[in-house]
């Protein structure tokens, strides 16, 4: 089996592993506890702190754990919303094609009278910083916006995000869930105020993650109930998860360049091989990209029939973003970038893993080639396309 969609999870790395089973056996004390036990507990928090601080250059009292990137998106945008109410500041701009951790927050606020500015992404799939800094207004309180998408795996332009929002006293908040352990990030000089990150996209367990907040910024709480976290998010800490997560980024982060340079090898040789299938494009910017996404449309072909056809051949991959796998409609980041309803639904997103191996990566192209033209072979959409009866978009 090829496991083709590391954008949705990665398996957890033995480094990771061997360090939660670990804590679990002999330090599962309650970090809040005074007695040995509960201190050794403490002691492993706070290492785990301050080595998941080091990796994008914050301070540990800086770091707040959470149980993944989705909350810890809700808890950095709540915060900005509440900061900029207390001075009338109730406008906030973001993308079109956020996370729907970051869109179904602001549709709340929304409706609680915040005005949001959704910016356009173009069909590279990426903001243009100029068109950022003419929507800031003197009444924004927030711009966030995603270090990279999730699905078509564009890298935004961040670090001139960040200096147009200090420019401007407008706090900036990245979700960099995708971007964290796969290319380089410093919240220092990429002027990040706020930053999410989960750890089951870098090889660490699911349901951990955290929340930089740059210092000086008050965090709104989420979760009441305890003086954990500094009182900022209640809730005895997942200590076996927390010190995994810390293990995985400190793994991942020390051979980040190696992964970055093999991986991109391997993906523009998909991109190539894929690009010779007739009427398909690739989606984002063909660079500016992580090093291990591939997204592609099929004109004529629904998504999910080539998912299953394709997992038949043994090959795991997705048409978009794993939160929204069940939904029927198009992709929300492919209509933002311009893509026609009819060819957002036959999309393919592929984000290969470190292993991944040029055999392998022979034979996604030409699995794909075969199941596409199987596809095609019977859709009455393709025969209408070949007999002239309906014209090509791509």
């Amino acid at each position: 089996m090829i496991y083709a969609d590391n954008a949705a999870t990665t398996k957890m790395s033995d480094a990771a592993i061997k360090t939660m089973v670990s804590v679990m056996n002999d330090t599962y004390g309650n970090p809040s506890s005074l007695y040995s036990t509960g201190q050794r507990a403490k002691e492993v928090l706070e290492q785990a702190r301050v080595d998941v601080a080091s990796v994008i250059n914050a301070q540990p009292r800086e770091i707040y754990f959470t149980s993944g990137g989705s909350e810890a998106d809700n808890q950095a945008i709540l915060t900005a919303a509440a900061i900029g109410k207390k001075s009338g500041k109730m406008h906030i701009i973001s993308t079109a094609f956020e996370h729907h951790a970051v869109l179904h927050t602001l549709n709340k606020l929304e409706k609680e009278g915040y005005e949001i500015t959704l910016l356009d992404v173009h069909e590279d799939g990426l903001v243009v910083p100029e068109e950022l800094e003419e929507a800031i207004r003197p009444d924004t309180c927030l711009v966030t916006v995603m270090y990279a998408n999730n699905e078509i795996g564009t890298v935004q332009p961040i670090r001139r995000i960040g200096e147009i929002c200090r420019k401007h006293g407008v706090l900036f908040h990245t979700d960099a869930v995708q971007a964290i352990g796969h290319i380089p990030v410093d919240v220092e000089k990429d002027n990040i105020d706020m930053l999410s990150s989960s750890a089951h996209k870098y090889h660490g367990p699911k349901g951990v993650g955290f929340l930089y907040v740059k210092k000086g910024i008050r965090v709104t709480n989420l979760i009441e109930g305890g003086a954990q976290e500094r009182g900022k998010r209640a809730g005895t800490e997942n200590v076996p998860g927390i010190a995994a997560m810390a293990e995985a980024l400190k793994e991942i982060n020390s051979k980040m360049e190696a992964n970055a340079e093999y991986l991109t090898a391997k993906r523009d040789r998909l991109i190539e091989g894929l690009k010779e299938i007739p009427h398909s494009a690739l989606n984002g910017d063909a660079k500016k990209r992580l090093p291990s996404n591939v997204n592609f449309c099929f004109e004529g072909i629904e998504g999910e029939s080539l998912l299953l056809l394709l997992d038949d051949k043994g090959i795991e991959a997705s048409s978009g973003s794993a939160c929204t796998s069940g939904s029927l409609d198009p992709s929300h980041v492919l209509l933002a970038i311009g893509r026609v309803h009819d060819v957002a639904h036959g999309s393919l997103r592929l984000s290969i893993g470190e292993n991944i191996t040029d055999d392998e990566v022979e034979y996604i192209i030409s699995s794909v080639k075969e199941v596409v033209e199987y596809l095609r072979s019977f859709s009455p959409v393709w025969r209408d396309l070949q007999e002239g009866k309906r014209e090509y978009i791509l």
